[in-house]
């Protein structure tokens, strides 16, 4: 497992985590392929230590000086993090972000914005879906990767979709000129890799959203990046745009890990921009979907999209975490013909990208999940404690 959860380079990769420690609760750390070391010397939260300047050369220094402890082998703490084989002694990796707000841009690929039409369309019925997609298609056709969003081109697009009734709330955000941003999950409530992920239990119809997720600092500067599962309820969303927080928001409904990698020499914004994100989902019958987005289709830039997010309108003291859309929407069908892709209890999700490791979460229902326990409070108190003791 340590060499499919690690990128591919993590000899040189500067990667940041959160440890579970039995008896002491969250520490940051930073982690190699052979262990995990402590980085409480340099700050006692994930958002203090990406609020640092120069905050790569800050860990590799610190690293370098020999003071970081080291607290755990790496490859047993990912065996321990599987959900499954997890041990009330034992440590394991959290998410690993904490008071940063979770947000998420949405529709910024055509073939997610045209999935989108079609959930809005076919009212949250995935029965509706393939007859609704080739009505929708032959109307606005499938190719709208040259509409630059907010330009000229793409208000005269708008004009004509408008004339023949097919203007949407989607296509505003997909091609107009302001990006959809939403709030995805509460600070500290995400999972990490190894934990389940939950959906609604009165969902019927529902997928994974494999995405890029960018770690920005109070200053919105972006210093890392991750990966992430926006977990979507397509029959919540679709029946109406004002039950987006009952489709997104829902216990252990947002995945992120399985490490922060920090901007450095090796890695940066521009190697974001060309990622290719694979998705394998691997159900318990013997259902197999695979799929793939790659981050060069964004219609908007991603630093684009942490601007619209936050700025001198907005601003998140503790930083955030952006999920950056994807452009994987399933469409193969699971249950019969035309009923397209849904989740069941026992899917494993992996989302993997070379230089970003991969992250993996088996399906549940939120109602089942690990109810979410440990919030800011619970933080607060374990760092007094720890504190208390130095």
């Amino acid at each position: 497992m340590t060499h499919t959860s690690l990128p591919v380079d993590a000899h040189q990769a500067l990667l940041i985590g959160r440890l579970w420690v039995p008896g002491q609760g969250a520490h940051v750390v930073a982690v190699t392929p052979l262990e995990v070391l402590d980085l409480s010397g340099l700050a006692s939260t994930c958002s203090a230590l990406l609020d640092l300047p120069d905050v790569a050369k800050r860990v590799r220094a610190h690293l370098a000086s020999g003071q970081a402890k080291t607290l755990a082998s790496t490859a047993e703490t990912l065996a321990h993090s599987d959900a499954a084989q997890r041990a009330e002694a034992q440590a394991w990796f959290m998410a690993p972000c904490d008071l940063q707000a979770i947000k998420a841009a949405g529709v910024t690929f055509v073939a997610s914005m045209l999935e989108r039409v079609i959930e809005e369309q076919a009212r949250g019925d995935a029965s509706r879906a393939e007859a609704v997609r080739q009505a929708v298609v032959a109307v606005i056709g499938e190719n709208l990767r040259n509409v630059v969003p907010g330009s000229p081109e793409s208000a005269q697009l708008k004009e004509v979709l408008l004339a023949k009734g097919m203007w949407s709330q989607y296509l505003e955000v997909g091609i107009g000129p302001d990006a959809e941003i939403f709030t995805k999950a509460q600070p500290m409530s995400a999972v990490g890799s190894g934990s389940q992920v939950g959906i609604h239990p009165g969902s019927q119809w529902n997928n994974p959203e494999p995405e890029i997720v960018l770690a920005a600092n109070s200053r919105g500067e972006v210093v890392g990046a991750c990966l992430g599962n926006d977990v979507n309820l397509r029959d919540f969303e679709g029946r109406s745009a004002l039950l987006l927080g009952k489709a997104k928001d829902n216990n252990a409904s947002c995945a992120i890990g399985p490490f922060i990698r920090l901007f450095d020499d090796h890695f940066s914004i521009d190697d974001v921009r060309q990622c290719d994100l694979s998705l394998k989902v691997q159900g318990p019958e013997g259902f197999v979907m695979q799929g793939s987005s790659a981050l060069s289709q964004i219609s908007r830039d991603p630093l684009n999209l942490v601007g619209q997010a936050m700025g001198k309108y907005h601003q998140y003291p503790d930083g955030m975490m952006l999920f950056l859309g994807t452009m994987f929407a399933p469409t193969q069908d699971r249950h019969g013909p035309g009923q397209g892709f849904t989740h069941v209890v026992g899917d494993v999700v992996s989302i993997s990208t070379p230089p970003l490791g991969t992250l993996v979460n088996q399906v549940t229902t939120s109602d089942l999940a690990p109810p979410w326990t440990y919030g800011i409070r619970a933080l607060m108190n374990d760092l007094a404690k720890r504190h208390s003791k130095a």
